[in-house]
């Protein structure tokens, strides 16, 4: 910030640094909106996901149900594992005003067992494959969901910024600038008086 002198190139400069920072409010303000309609997109999407994870997980559960009712409970939870396919999500990552954003391309199916089973069956392999499927939107709900928290930090430091610029800051220098101005017209008006009275 400059000197609160009274003269011409004080108050010249005093302009520039408010006008610099009312164009700094201007793109905070523009940063805001934008990320709060992206925040509106991802939400929408997280809730597309979720509709679509709670379909998947109620498939599960069906499924789950005919597994049990056809090897019991007991035999089930012995019944040998099998291996997913991809192990793990391809992470893709990007940025949105310079927040980082994840994606995960994930569509895994199950594998071969550990060893094979006593009592194969329909319903155990559906069972899996259900469960298996439930994968696929928890890594896009997870993904999605971290998103949304890195938007809603960065809209809040956003929005302090702005709010510190439009309530503190612009004001500050606006009642600094005042003065000056105020000392000039003063010194002016003296000033004026003085060459008169040197006139007479």
């Amino acid at each position: 910030m400059v000197d609160d002198v009274p003269t011409k190139s004080a108050a010249l400069a005093l302009a520039d640094e408010r006008d610099m920072m009312r164009q700094g409010y201007e793109f905070l303000d523009e940063k805001r909106m934008l990320l709060a309609s992206e925040i509106l997109d991802q939400l929408r999407i997280y809730e597309k996901r979720e509709k679509r994870f709670l379909e998947s997980l109620r498939e599960a559960r069906y499924a789950l149900a005919d597994a049990v009712e056809r090897h019991g409970i007991d035999n089930l939870q012995v019944y040998p594992p099998r291996t997913i396919e991809p192990d793990a999500p391809k992470r893709k990552e990007s940025t949105f005003l310079g927040v980082p954003m994840v994606a995960h391309d994930f569509a895994p199916e199950p594998g071969e067992h550990a060893f094979p089973p006593i009592d194969p069956s329909r319903e155990a392999d559906e069972c899996m494959k259900a469960f298996a499927a439930l994968l696929s939107p928890l890594a896009e709900l997870a993904a999605t969901s971290s998103n949304l928290h890195r938007l809603a930090a960065e809209y809040r430091r956003t929005e302090k910024r702005a709010r510190a610029l439009e309530n503190v800051l612009l004001p500050e220098v606006g009642e600094r600038l005042k003065r000056i101005n105020e000392h000039l017209e003063t010194f002016e008006q003296e000033e004026a008086i003085r060459a008169r009275l040197a006139a007479k």
